[in-house]
């Protein structure tokens, strides 16, 4: 991590608490939960509170310009603010420290920006006799009007109980991007179902071979643009039982869909974020179904796909001819708050500012999760003209068309795809080929994480 320590001074009071709860293993290193006042205000045992304390702040380096916007709001609080991969990829460095943590009973974050919305899972769970370390959001650390401005279902992902553990950064729903200026070229329609986007690669492999429409390169493709999407249920959890069925129809749709993409090159094996996808396609993308935060990370990113207005549209989602229309999600960060915080006032503080405050509507890269952000920011892309077609609709119609049938366990579906599945296209394989491994491997995963497997 790079450690970027700014100083100020907080002056909110809040009243005193006492150490965590911790188990008697880790007694001689951690603070036992008789100790202290036992402040519990807040629905979780609170260490004991100093209003001048610094609080440390985990962000990835996309997030890194809010975090400093915040300091620049709030001279009066000293934050130190340190950079990680936010968990991006499913890597779970966010909970192996948290656990290194939890052992030494010291160290922990006063606040982590994740990724991975499946985090919640293990971060509102208590951890070998130390109390989770994720804050309840709902008993009193935020107010109720406050939360109540967020997106309609937006926390659900992060709500456990009834107990909101996590804010969301930005919704990230999937619509297709597409090229304007290359469809009215060749006279195409753009498509709405995947079945009029699999005939239309077919059209454009043998009219126009060379020319895109996606790309399968980065763990989080296959299974949340296109499983997720097409409603195939590989990802599924209820209570602690977790299934994944890749012989369902749906599952085996979307897999036939992939090959025959694959097969006719309209689907390159590519990352989107690769060095070499900008030179390589950036004129021959015609259209990839994505989330709504590529509008930042791809199309209007000056070291990406930097395209000029007016090229890049987005229409709504895809879905089958016969099925709901719905539609996946890819990511959407959140922001979590730790329950051995001995600053929580400055926590909330900054929890509120991140999610809500104009700068998150400036600094977006994607849809906030907040709904006034989230109105600012459609209302600003609007404005500027940027995007062919009606894109706050398409985008707003995606959002709240997300498939309730994906689950949320604490463990991400991205390294099983980038364990088995990437290696092997990216060597010409079939999606099909590897499906048997990679249905093991995430079945496998699930059993780790001590999930029964149906």
């Amino acid at each position: 991590m790079t450690l970027n320590p700014i100083r100020g001074h907080r002056r909110i009071a809040l009243a005193g608490g006492v150490a965590l709860v911790s188990a008697l293993a880790l007694s001689a290193c951690s603070p036992s939960a008789g100790e202290g006042g036992g402040n519990t205000e807040y629905g979780f045992t609170a260490a004991e509170q100093d209003p001048s304390s610094a609080i440390t702040v985990w962000v990835d380096s996309s997030r890194e310009p809010l975090a400093q916007a915040f300091i620049e709001a709030n001279p009066d609080i000293t934050v130190n603010v340190e950079t990680y991969d936010g968990g991006s990829g499913g890597s779970g460095s966010f909970q192996q420290k948290v656990a290194l943590f939890d052992q030494s009973g010291e160290g922990w974050p006063d606040v982590v920006f994740s990724t991975q919305q499946n985090d919640t899972s293990w971060a509102s769970k208590e951890n070998n006799g130390v109390q989770a370390f994720a804050a309840p959001l709902n008993k009193g650390l935020l107010d109720q009007s406050f939360l109540d401005g967020f997106t309609d279902g937006a926390l659900t992902p992060m709500t456990v109980d009834d107990t909101v553990y996590g804010l969301r950064n930005d919704l990230a729903p999937v619509v297709l991007w597409y090229n304007k200026a290359l469809f009215d070229q060749f006279g195409y329609s753009i498509p709405t179902t995947w079945e009029e986007y699999k005939t239309l690669s077919d059209k454009v492999a043998a009219e126009h071979p060379g020319y895109i429409l996606g790309s399968l390169g980065d763990s989080f493709e296959a299974p949340y643009v296109y499983y997720w999407g097409g409603e195939a249920p590989i990802f599924q959890v209820d209570g602690d039982t977790f299934t994944s069925d890749f012989s369902a129809p749906n599952s085996e749709k979307v897999t036939e869909l992939l090959d025959h993409m694959l097969d006719n090159k309209t689907l390159v094996a590519d990352s989107v974020f690769g060095s070499e996808f900008v030179s390589k396609y950036k004129d021959k993308l015609l259209a990839i179904p994505g989330p709504a935060w590529y509008s930042g990370a791809l199309f209007q990113n000056p070291e990406s796909l930097n395209y000029t207005a007016g090229t890049i549209g987005a229409a709504a989602p895809l879905s089958w001819s016969d099925g709901e229309k719905v539609t996946g999600n890819v990511g959407g960060g959140v922001w979590y708050g730790s329950s051995h915080s001995k600053n929580l006032a400055a926590v909330a503080k900054f929890l509120e500012f991140v999610t809500s405050s104009d700068k998150a509507v400036e600094l977006a890269s994607g849809l906030p999760a907040y709904q006034s952000a989230a109105d600012s920011w459609l209302e600003e892309q609007a404005a500027s003209n940027f995007y062919a077609g009606d894109f706050a609709d398409a985008v707003s119609t995606a959002a709240s068309s997300v498939w309730q049938g994906w689950g949320y366990p604490s463990f991400s579906a991205e390294t099983a795809y980038a364990n088995i599945v990437i290696p092997a296209i990216t060597s010409g394989q079939s999606v099909s080929s590897t499906i048997e491994e990679w249905q093991t491997e995430i079945r496998n995963e699930a059993q780790v994480q001590g999930y029964t497997v149906d």
